[in-house]
């Protein structure tokens, strides 16, 4: 493939002139899951019933992340938020670095590894991704993983570039960001844009997360992802498109599960054949040949 980096990175940066100061108050603010339980917390019952909700409305998670293939290996998580993932990680004998801007999703991710008893194999450190190296010193890690974060980081050419320093041959990454022919997107356009599509982008970052308002939300293509990955001699292995969100949002923030009505009338093995070509999540595997 003869694209550069500059020419392809160029193509989607709409937000460069975001501060990342903007972007940590965001998720400061309101860590991600941070809502997915309503039991006190920092308690077991609390984490507990984040991760249950979590990968309730997000089955394909385990499955992308595979987490017992990497037990015994050395995980690097850029973005780990209050850590479920993480937990998944460590539980399946994973030994892992786990790094995030928001110093509020830390604070709980810390206190989750510490209540299962598994901070001993966990190093947590607050870094913006885009100068990875200046915080964490380079080193080959068999998977670097990044679910839904890369994408709101005003540079993500420059996070893929950080990567680079953490990789060897045979190291794999994987990797979620949102898919701009998305159902989301559409969604997104129709219910608050009211078809504008000249202001499409604006819309999505500021309707992609569950508080409003958020500073950066880049979207991608399959072929502007693994443009991106190949760019950096990395070699994608599997493409994969999952995730509509079908619940109705009034339900949803009581905990009750009550899908939209064109969802709830959709027959399943038609809502699946719809969220594997119309899921807001693209995830993409790379190895480094």
């Amino acid at each position: 493939m003869s694209i550069t980096v500059t020419e392809r990175d160029s193509d989607v940066a709409t937000f460069a002139d975001v501060s990342i100061d903007a972007v940590r108050d965001y998720w400061n603010s309101r860590p991600c899951n941070i809502r997915h339980s309503p039991k006190a917390k920092g308690t077991r019952e609390y984490f507990d019933e984040v991760e249950a909700r979590k990968y309730l409305v997000e089955p394909h998670i385990p499955g992308f992340a595979e987490f017992a293939r990497w037990k015994g290996g050395k995980v690097l998580e850029i973005g780990c938020g209050i850590g479920t993932d993480t937990m998944n990680f460590l539980r399946a004998g994973a030994e892992v670095t786990a790094v995030d801007l928001s110093s509020e999703s830390l604070a709980m991710a810390k206190q989750r590894a510490e209540l299962f008893g598994l901070a001993d194999r966990v190093t947590f450190q607050q870094v913006n991704a885009e100068k990875l190296s200046e915080t964490v010193t380079p080193q080959p890690y068999d998977l670097v993983y990044s679910f839904g974060v890369i994408h709101h980081t005003p540079h993500p050419d420059r996070v893929f570039d950080e990567i680079r320093k953490y990789v060897k041959s045979g190291s794999t990454i994987k990797m979620m960001m949102y898919y701009t022919f998305s159902w989301k997107v559409l969604w997104i356009l129709m219910t608050y844009g009211r078809l504008r599509f000249w202001d499409l982008k604006r819309l999505v970052a500021t309707h992609s997360e569950a508080q409003t308002g958020c500073p950066v939300t880049y979207t991608y293509s399959k072929r502007e992802l693994a443009a991106m990955m190949e760019a950096r001699g990395w070699r994608v292995t599997d493409t994969v498109v999952d995730h509509v969100f079908a619940y109705s949002i009034p339900e949803y923030v009581r905990y009750e599960y009550k899908k939209v009505w064109y969802f709830r009338w959709m027959p399943k093995p038609l809502f699946r054949w719809f969220e594997q070509r119309f899921g807001w999540h693209l995830c993409m595997t790379a190895v480094v040949p």
